[in-house]
């Protein structure tokens, strides 16, 4: 049986790892500037296919990673050694390196930001630590008994889980020092729905920051159970979609993928200045494009980490800049982008806490957190109500995007007829193609029924997979269904 750490052992532990941070810190006077992240993250993970639990993972590492600026050229190390010895070699090493690599590139500076002092824990009522695997394991079979429960023919289904309290610790030269304590949990899942020799697939994340208790409140169980249900609806007694210009109300998950994939991405900075190019893609969007319009008046789609509990949630980022709202299009206009202390200096404004990596080994890049649309005044079913003939997308099977996010194309998955203020039939697949100055210009109503869904966004060399939550209400749109 493994030693199971006492309180008392886990905070000698953690404080013994603190002090090779300032000891790092000590070393480092020289550089013009420097930050140091401590990271420390344990939990459990779940997969089971079919009925049958294939694999359980229990995952436990620390790490630090430091970036400084000496003579004007950004260094980085990191290291999950913990003796003032192997630090020594490590710091020598790069140092070495800086000095001789660093001056083929540019020279670097960072904006002047406010210093940082800050100790915070997202609250837990059922912590995720003192959860047994067992009842963990039982809580995947239950979401996965309820859908067999849907009486659906499943030709096949996956339901994955994971677990992870992420500690931290940030200091930089100029004296900021924050410290943090975030749990997350994590279920995705798959699974294909077949009728009448037609299949459909559907997948899709539930995820969130906080206790146990937090995922509980999401019932995953119900509404995979619902989906299965759905979907075979869909292939027994769905019709073609119609075609041509129609109002169409999309649901908050259509109005989350959207947001996030042609307003985050393209938002931010280091892909407008074509940092991004070789690895995530483009923009379309230029720096002369702030104060322009791109959408009609009613759009307001920001980015805003301090959600409480949403998956996305921080307070500081990973530069140690305090987390804040930003409105990335305002009133239908380009008003912010997402920046770090790199890109907010060229463009000449402030971060906006906008860094964050996934663990020590690597740097903190331009991130999302929760990217949503604001609601507005209308109920869904006043959207649905004023519609004489139209389709309502309730979720997506695929999405595609080009490199600059400029040109775009959703197909939904379960989706349904409006005709006469009523939802009717199901309907198969109908398809959006349009650019984003096109989609956020033909948004003519958005309803009050606000949600965030989780995902995991991917960016950077090498892949950094971050939590993240893309929402907003439901809209109605005035666009051409192909």
């Amino acid at each position: 049986m493994p030693k199971i750490q006492t309180k008392t052992e886990k905070e000698a532990d953690w404080e013994e790892k603190k002090s090779i941070v300032d000891y790092i810190s000590s070393k480092l006077k020289k550089a013009d500037y420097y930050e140091i992240r401590l990271v420390e993250s344990k939990g459990d993970s779940i997969l089971m296919n079919n009925g049958n639990i294939e694999a359980v993972g229990f995952g436990d590492g620390s790490g630090i990673g430091v970036r400084y600026i000496l003579n004007g050229y950004v260094g980085f190390f990191s290291t999950n050694f913990f003796s003032k010895e192997k630090v020594d070699e490590t710091i020598e090493r790069s140092l070495k390196i800086n000095s001789k690599i660093g001056k083929l590139g540019k020279k670097t500076k960072f904006s002047k930001e406010k210093i940082e002092k800050a100790d915070y824990t997202v609250k837990e009522k059922k912590r995720i630590d003192e959860i047994d695997i067992k009842e963990k394991i039982e809580y995947i079979k239950g979401i996965d008994s309820s859908l067999l429960e849907s009486q659906t023919k499943l030709i096949s289904r996956m339901i994955y889980y994971s677990d992870e309290k992420t500690k931290k610790m940030y200091l930089n030269s100029e004296g900021s020092r924050i410290e943090s304590e975030i749990p997350r949990i994590d279920i995705y899942y798959r699974f294909a729905v077949s009728e009448n020799g037609s299949t459909l697939q559907r997948y899709w994340q539930n995820a969130v920051s906080g206790g146990f208790e937090k995922i509980e409140e999401k019932h995953v169980d119900e509404k995979i159970k619902k989906e299965a249900i759905a979907l075979k609806r869909n292939i027994i007694e769905g019709v073609q979609s119609p075609k041509g210009m129609l109002e169409v109300i999309v649901s908050p998950e259509i109005t989350g993928i959207m947001a996030h994939e042609s307003v985050g991405h393209p938002y931010e900075a280091d892909r407008i200045l074509g940092r991004e190019s070789a690895q995530a893609g483009e923009s379309f969007v230029e720096p002369t494009m702030l104060g322009s319009r791109i959408g009609n008046t009613i759009v307001n789609v920001v980015d805003d980490p301090t959600v409480e509990f949403s998956y996305g949630f921080y307070l500081y980022d990973d530069e140690g800049v305090k987390a804040r709202r930003k409105y990335l299009i305002k009133n239908g206009i380009i008003n912010e982008f997402l920046h770090n202390r790199e890109t907010a200096y060229e463009l000449n404004t402030h971060s906006n806490g906008s860094a964050r990596a996934v663990s020590s080994h690597v740097e903190p890049i331009i991130r999302m957190s929760n990217t949503f649309v604001l609601p507005m005044d209308y109920k869904e079913e006043e959207l649905i109500q004023e519609t004489k003939f139209g389709i309502y997308i309730k979720n997506f099977t695929e999405w595609n995007i080009d490199d600059k996010r400029l040109n775009q194309k959703y197909k939904g998955n379960e989706a349904y007829l409006i005709e006469n203020g009523e939802i009717t039939k199901p309907i198969r697949q109908p398809s959006i193609e349009i650019t984003t100055p096109a989609l956020w210009s033909s948004v003519i109503e958005i309803a009050d029924n606000l949600e965030l869904h989780a995902a995991t966004c991917g960016k950077g060399e090498p892949m950094q997979g971050i939590p993240v939550t893309m929402g907003g209400p439901s809209m109605k749109l005035k666009i051409r269904i192909n």
